[in-house]
């Protein structure tokens, strides 16, 4: 066993690995950007090494600074966690000529399956059943094309390299085919260097489900089935294991298929098998195909962690270091149900635009596993992904797993940026869901319920208001007494875009009447703690002049000085502002052109997908404020249009 491992990554995959290399008694070494000198893994490691600047580009994608900081700090091993650098096979070739051990599978491996459509005709030679599509060389216009037409629509649009939803597109008429090859090539070429694609034939009712295999190089085990179906634009949102509906019968046709898979190219470490499954008619044995392959540990290993009882980092450090498989596949099985789900800092009610900020509160709930790379007093950063936790929960059954879910999302508290916590917790309350009727469009489907935000309750807004005024604590013997009478106070508080006017009335210092903009007054009451409306008060955060209460997956208000709104709304709606910070990759709009309502003015890249930029309305650009190539913040203006007439 190594003494001494690197992590070459950061956040919550970096916290995983250090966990249980500390528990196998194993010294850690973190590598970090200027961005994460404070972070949570750093402070985690028993060493750590700067090695560049905030993008990625300049630090966590730079091979030679992280095979030097091995040698310097005397690690014999390099763990890739997923993402950056753990499916690149020049990397893996590097590393071992260094004399180092990169923990995961060979640089030969990594190639077989790093481009879909060769790994997909190596799948073919193995007996493993692939989807229909086009795979060829040949990426003009009109081959695609004209392969799309051969298979039929609809049709999907993948970039070869990467994974992770990025470059693909499903195209479901032959005239949108053109528009969505271009984006998935531009898409392709930023997140992966190569804008290569192959089409294939969409399934109608899709379920994405993966099988997790382990290898030592010669042999392979699988360790059962992932459901991945809940997804969103092709990314994974709540994942399970076991598969809801699986067989015992097609649960052993894809596990051996995905056996064949791992041994057909000697692979050695974990990997994930993906499958595209036909779920229109139940789970048949005849009904899955190949999709790709995962060379490292995928995000959401923790469910298969929590129905097999196997750690998967440990068994990744025990095999990179000469052991052999740690179980036989018949000592492997399935104890209960899992679920994961993701927790990312974006605006859900906006179109899931990720977010920054600094996390003045986070807490997560006992009795669900919380996999996380920050903290309370940290910075969600424009640079890297914006996942905030993993929230994993197991039981005995799937339905009480996914109500563990349900009540750990209701019990996770998050303050200083907005998240997809309360869209993760109407998923696990949604009852297809539920009866596990699942597949990858399910979400798309019921999208406009999914991502309402939640409303706040009076309860909520009443203690917005009394811990803006400073009442939520005990009161002391002359608080809201006055001597003529009871102490009205007005306060403007802002919540969803929305200015709320609420006026609180003390007659005491233990009785308040929160009179809301609704109509409805909500009475509070002190004796020993708070209630409103004979609620218990909810735990809430206040940090400056923002209050976040702890109902409804969490309620954000400001506080607003009345002199600072006549200044507010002086460019109307005239500006396009970014709605996220990120890079200017293309600007269509030029000074003195006429647009209409939905036209795209301008791409916006931030974690390496693309937004269109769309005019509000009817126009003429008066000015444009920014060139192609700028990096903006959350919020810069960047098209101007003239005031309307």
């Amino acid at each position: 066993m190594f003494d001494k491992i690197l992590i070459a990554n950061r956040g919550e995959i970096a916290c995983r690995v250090i966990d249980t290399a500390r528990a196998m008694g194993v010294r850690t070494v973190a590598v970090y950007s200027d961005a994460d000198a404070a972070a949570r893994h750093v402070a985690m490691a028993d060493e750590a090494i700067h090695i560049g600047g905030p993008a990625p580009a300049d630090s966590y994608l730079r091979g030679d600074a992280i095979i030097a900081a091995a040698h310097a700090s005397g690690a014999q091993a390099i763990h890739p966690g997923y993402g950056f650098l753990s499916e690149n096979p020049d990397f893996v070739d590097a590393v071992e000529a260094a004399d180092l051990t990169f923990i995961g599978p060979s640089a030969k491996a990594i190639r077989a399956m790093g481009l879909k459509d060769a790994a997909k005709k190596l799948m073919e030679e193995a007996g493993v059943p692939v989807v229909p599509g086009y795979h060829g060389a040949d990426q003009s216009d009109a081959i695609l094309s004209k392969a799309a037409d051969d298979i039929d629509y609809p049709v999907l649009i993948k970039a070869v390299a990467g994974g992770g939803g990025k470059g693909m597109r499903l195209v479901e008429k032959p005239e949108d085919f053109a528009d969505a090859l271009a984006s998935a090539r531009s898409e392709a070429k930023t997140a992966f260097g190569n804008p290569d694609v192959l089409v294939e034939k969409f399934v109608e009712k899709p379920r994405h489900i993966e099988v997790q295999v382990f290898g030592d190089g010669n042999s392979a085990v699988h360790l059962f089935e992932r459901d991945c179906s809940l997804q969103r634009r092709h990314q994974k949102v709540i994942e399970e294991a076991p598969a809801p509906g699986m067989t015992e019968e097609m649960r052993a046709a894809m596990g051996a298929a995905a056996v064949r898979a791992a041994e057909a190219i000697g692979y050695k470490g974990a990997g994930t098998i993906e499958f595209i499954v036909d779920g229109s008619d139940g789970l048949r044995p005849d009904g899955f195909w190949f999709m790709e392959m995962n060379t490292r540990l995928q995000v959401e290993h923790p469910v298969t962690e929590a129905i097999t009882g196997v750690d998967l980092v440990e068994w990744q450090l025990r095999v990179a270091s000469g052991e052999a498989l740690p179980k036989r596949q018949d000592e492997l099985t399935i104890n209960g149900h899992a679920f994961e789900a993701r927790l990312y800092a974006e605006d859900v009610p906006a179109g899931f635009l990720p977010a920054t900020g600094r996390l003045s509160h986070l807490a997560f709930p006992d009795g669900a596993r919380s996999d996380t790379g920050v903290r309370s007093g940290d910075v969600i950063s424009p640079h890297y992904d914006p996942m905030i936790a993993k929230i994993i929960t197991h039981g005995p059954t799937r339905e009480i797993a996914l109500k563990r879910l349900s009540r750990g999302l209701e019990e996770t508290k998050v303050a200083g940026t907005v998240t997809n916590l309360a869209f993760l917790g109407a998923l696990a309350a949604h009852k297809g869901f539920a009866r596990g009727d699942v597949d990858t469009g399910l979400i798309g489907r019921d999208i406009d319920t999914l991502a309402a935000a939640p409303e706040a309750s009076p309860v909520a807004m009443a203690w917005a208001a009394m811990v803006a005024l400073g009442l939520e604590g005990a009161p002391q013997d002359l608080t809201g007494f006055r001597l003529w009478g009871d102490m009205v106070r007005r306060i403007t508080l802002r919540h969803g875009g929305e200015d709320l006017e609420v006026v609180v009335t003390s007659r005491a210092g233990t009785s308040h009447l929160v009179d809301l903009p609704t109509g409805i007054v909500v009475e509070a009451l002190f004796d020993e703690v708070w209630t409103l409306d004979d609620q218990p008060a909810p735990a809430h955060h206040r940090a400056g002049q923002h209050v976040t209460v702890f109902d409804g997956y969490g309620q954000a208000f400001d506080l607003i000085d009345p002199l600072d709104r006549a200044a507010e709304g002086a460019a109307g709606g005239n500006l396009i502002e970014a709605p996220m910070p990120g890079l200017v990759k293309s600007m269509f709009a030029t000074a003195g052109q006429e647009v209409a309502a939905g036209m795209r003015l301008a791409v916006l890249e931030a974690m390496k997908m693309e937004h269109g930029l769309l005019a509000p309305r009817d126009g003429v650009v008066a000015e444009v404020l920014v060139e192609e190539g700028a990096q903006v913040e959350a919020g810069a203006p960047l098209i101007r249009l003239e005031e309307e007439e």
